[in-house]
């Protein structure tokens, strides 16, 4: 084949092909099924589907919704999520953060665990599934990179102590109210704690024990489920009825009814902030967690097309009583150290979690609360990620501010408010670095025979008497053009014998109209001051931007050179001769050419 021959157009069938994967992925990995990938899905599936069970129920709890409606979450937009999302190994399903700001939101319209506040909660979870369904086929996938890892980290630290702070009842024996900020709770607790009953703190602690040791022993097993069976049979042996100890009693048998959740004009104005708050922060935790595998199995991740996942799995599972949704860290991690080589594991895992609800429903009965309560504090202590927020402090102080201002908010704002003023803040620190670019004086290394510029703070090399050689870090646009007008004034009043200013503009990425203004008016202005103002190594995009708003006509082609070597050969015979042949500091190679210049200039190798 000859190598200039172009590739060949793509078939009427290859064109249908590429898009039927594009809106339905599954056909994209389905040809690597076989006898050998099954079997591996289907232990991660079975693995998943008995992990899921009480983390299900326990993040219902957490949400404020009955037991079950947390394994309804595990089930359809389980199935969903996999087939219509890009990750191999992503199992998606009810969380701890979103069940918290579910909580949030909808308590402040219904009582938690009423039939209003289950039919809000769906309708809060459709809202957020269009936000995330819209923006995935807009193919916005990049805005999830606006929910900074400082965002999250310091959202979930947060909510770690709401969550925390919401089990201390049951995990006491006592009844906290449910109203109020999480410092009046622990103060209430503080006050009562005299009356905690032995009994019911006695099964939370065994069941966080056990699950302790479990981990420790065997890293593999069912550690929670294993603590909340043993919790079960210890209560049991020690008659905790009549010691005061609340069973969660048995599970409605059956798999998830259809729900209606189509809101109306008042709860649309109501849900609308929540329903935004849950879509970016269930994007922010899918995509990273999906990220973080990919990064282990060599896979690529399409940002827009974990959205169209995430959003069809809240859309559809919500009209099956499954209430928000999102990538699950625990689940995702296990489903991929078990094995799983397709989708098809998050799949059976949906399958086998439906088949053992209707097997195990009825024994939900003799499970105590207290036992739940020591689960959820377990769940609730591991969310925090103490390295995590160590490398914050420790590295940025800008994202350290993110990171304590979200946390803060988490505590004592409105949770869905929390994670916007996170992004707002991430917003505001970028835009506060991008609008303040910053100039760098440069200056030749005598010390380097080809005399590179080098940073005069870094290295202390002398400067040209004349000449006053700038690096712009950073883009010209709206915003940055005052603070670099004002930046160059400052540099241009500590240097007034500089008469010359050379811009090397290498670090400019782009410029805009009112950047192609402010230089020309920079320019116009230092002439009529007797100085003058150059340009090199700018950017063919920046350049084209120049020539089509008459910046490059406006300043003149003897103003604009190709690179720093060029500009300084040009500019060095501009300079005031009687000046260079007193100058002792003779920085350039073309200075030994100037008057005078053989007896400022030693031969390079020879000592003087």
């Amino acid at each position: 084949m000859d190598q200039c021959e172009l590739p060949q157009p793509k078939s009427a069938a290859q064109k249908i092909g590429a898009a039927a994967s594009r809106f339905l992925p599954f056909l994209s990995w389905w040809p690597r099924v076989g006898g050998r990938t099954l079997k591996a899905d289907l232990w991660a599936g079975l693995t998943g589907a008995v992990i899921v069970l009480p983390q299900g129920v326990a993040f219902a709890a957490i949400a404020g919704l009955p037991p079950q409606y947390g394994l309804y979450a595990a089930m359809v937009p389980v199935v969903i999520a996999a087939l219509f999302g890009s990750s191999l190994h992503l199992v998606s399903g009810p969380t701890t953060a979103i069940s918290l700001v579910i909580l949030a939101n909808v308590s402040h319209f219904a009582e938690p665990g009423s039939a209003e506040y289950i039919r809000l909660a769906l309708t809060l979870t459709f809202l957020a599934g269009l936000f995330q369904l819209g923006l995935g086929l807009a193919r916005l996938g990049a805005m999830v990179n606006f929910v900074s890892h400082s965002v999250v980290t310091g959202f979930t630290a947060g909510a770690a102590i709401l969550i925390a702070t919401s089990q201390l009842g049951g995990f006491f024996g006592l009844a906290l109210p449910r109203a109020g900020s999480f410092v009046a709770a622990w103060g209430h607790l503080a006050s009562h704690l005299p009356q905690l009953n032995p009994y019911v703190t006695g099964l939370g602690a065994l069941t966080m024990l056990t699950v302790l040791v479990i981990r420790r022993v065997n890293p593999r097993l069912p550690a929670l489920l294993l603590a909340m069976l043993a919790a079960s049979v210890v209560n049991v042996f020690i008659d905790g009825a009549a010691h005061g100890v609340v069973l969660m009693g048995a599970l409605p048998e059956g798999l998830p009814p259809l729900s209606l959740p189509v809101p109306g004009f008042d709860e649309l104005r109501q849900l609308v902030p929540g329903a935004l708050a849950i879509a970016m922060l269930g994007l922010a935790e899918a995509v990273s967690i999906a990220r973080a595998v990919a990064a282990r199995s060599q896979q690529m991740i399409d940002n827009s097309q974990e959205f169209i996942g995430q959003g069809l799995a809240n859309v559809v599972g919500s009209f099956f009583s499954a209430y928000a949704s999102s990538g699950s860290f625990t689940r995702t991690g296990l489903n991929f150290e078990s094995g799983a080589k397709t989708p098809l594991a998050a799949v059976f895992s949906a399958l086998l979690l439906a088949a053992i609800v209707l097997l195990v429903a009825p024994l939900t009965a003799y499970l105590p609360l207290a036992a739940m309560s020591g689960v959820i504090l377990l769940v609730a202590v591991n969310l925090v990620d103490g390295s995590g927020i160590r490398h914050i402090l420790r590295t940025d102080r800008s994202e350290a501010g993110v990171l304590g201002v979200t946390f803060l908010a988490t505590l004592f704002v409105q949770m869905e408010f929390a994670i916007f003023c996170g992004v707002i803040l991430s917003l505001l620190m970028y835009l506060k670095r991008t609008s303040h670019p910053g100039f760098v004086v440069l200056a030749p290394d005598p010390d380097i025979l080809r005399r590179p510029l080098v940073n005069v703070e870094r290295k202390s090399v002398p400067e040209c008497p004349q000449l006053k050689i700038l690096r712009l870090d950073g883009s010209i646009f709206f915003g940055a053009v005052t603070h670099i007008s004002e930046e160059l004034h400052r540099i241009m009043r500590a240097s007034p014998e500089q008469c010359h200013i050379l811009i090397v503009g290498s670090g400019i990425n782009f410029i805009d109209a009112s950047g192609c203004h402010m230089l020309f008016n920079e320019a116009l202005n230092l002439k009529l001051s007797g100085r003058d103002m150059f340009f090199c190594s700018l950017k063919s995009e920046v350049l084209e931007v120049l020539e089509r708003g008459m910046c490059l006509k406006r300043l003149g082609g003897q103003h604009i050179f190709e690179n720093e070597g060029q500009a300084i050969a040009q500019m060095v015979s501009r300079l005031d001769p009687e000046r260079c042949a007193c100058c002792s500091a003779r920085v350039f190679r073309e200075c030994e050419r100037m008057p005078g210049g053989e007896h400022h200039l030693p031969l390079r190798g020879v000592t003087v």
